[in-house]
């Protein structure tokens, strides 16, 4: 299986093409349509320097985009925005905590939409964890230092290019 680092465009785009071409997983989330943005809060540890968002955005089911996008864009075109420290977004990613449990308890923070409509979503958080998971994901804390250097460099250099 190959790895791919946490918040970056190639882990967002090979996540994007396993999903749409496995029906059982976009059957699993028919019943979900809600444009999503996640902020991942800046955190040098992870060669995080600052805050980076990136969006799922469903129809029905349909993954209409799974790609690092701009603040303007989350401010104009998500439903939801919601955020968290890269732990947070690691551990659950992991599966190793639960989205409603941290929701619930503040450590990821709703900054657009209502907590209602949230929580609406939340019983498809299992399945849209699947979704950015059918990959191997390496996160910044568990990178060397000079791998997280060049994570670091390489991070820049896609954020300028997308202008994220």
């Amino acid at each position: 299986m190959t790895t791919y680092q946490y918040c970056t465009p190639e882990w967002l785009e090979e996540s994007a093409n396993v999903y749409r071409s496995n029906s059982a997983a976009q059957d699993k989330l028919k019943k979900l349509s809600a444009d999503m943005a996640y902020r991942v809060k800046a955190d040098p540890a992870f060669g995080i320097d600052q805050d980076i968002l990136f969006c799922a955005f469903f129809d029905k089911g349909q993954l209409n985009r799974l790609e690092l996008i701009s603040e303007e864009t989350a401010s104009n075109e998500a439903e939801y925005i919601m955020a968290a420290t890269p732990i947070t977004w690691k551990k659950i990613l992991k599966k190793e905590r639960k989205f409603v449990t941290d929701f619930m308890l503040g450590n990821i923070k709703l900054e657009k939409g209502s907590k209602v409509g949230v929580l609406g979503v939340a019983p498809h958080a299992n399945n849209i964890v699947d979704s950015l998971t059918p990959v191997e994901l390496v996160f910044g804390d568990d990178l060397s230092d000079d791998e997280r250097e060049q994570y670091r460099t390489n991070m820049a250099a896609f954020r300028k290019e997308l202008g994220v």
